[in-house]
């Protein structure tokens, strides 16, 4: 068996993502791309936000709690009927909101910069 620095021991499957919370802290997140996550369950996992905040409906996209702002040129799938019309009910929607459930994390999500909307 061959050991290797610790650097490398970075799983394949990570990506790395930027999110900055609520209260404007950043957080740099290595995110599991081989567990079939959504941006919003990272969120969760990462406890980024307090419990019961983030993710009320579960992912269905119907209840914007997960709203968030792309701040990078990620290239992210194209949004759906029903996260579209949350977002057109939702509070603080600017034209780069998008709901963290709908954005799985997938390698070409690296470099994914975030940041979440105030709480409605």
């Amino acid at each position: 068996m061959r050991f290797l620095p610790s650097q490398e021991l970075k799983m394949e499957q990570d990506i790395n993502i930027t999110i900055t919370d609520r209260e404007g802290k950043v957080h740099k997140i290595e995110a599991p791309t081989d567990m079939a996550m959504n941006l919003m369950e990272v969120v969760r996992s990462f406890e980024i936000e307090p419990e019961g905040t983030v993710g009320v409906c579960g992912g269905m996209a119907m209840c914007a709690s997960c709203q968030c702002y792309v701040l990078s040129d990620t290239v992210l799938p194209e949004m759906q009927d029903d996260e579209e019309a949350m977002l057109s009910e939702a509070f603080y929607v600017k034209d780069n909101s998008r709901l963290g459930c709908q954005i799985q994390m997938t390698p070409e999500m690296e470099g994914l910069i975030v940041e979440l909307a105030p709480e409605s």
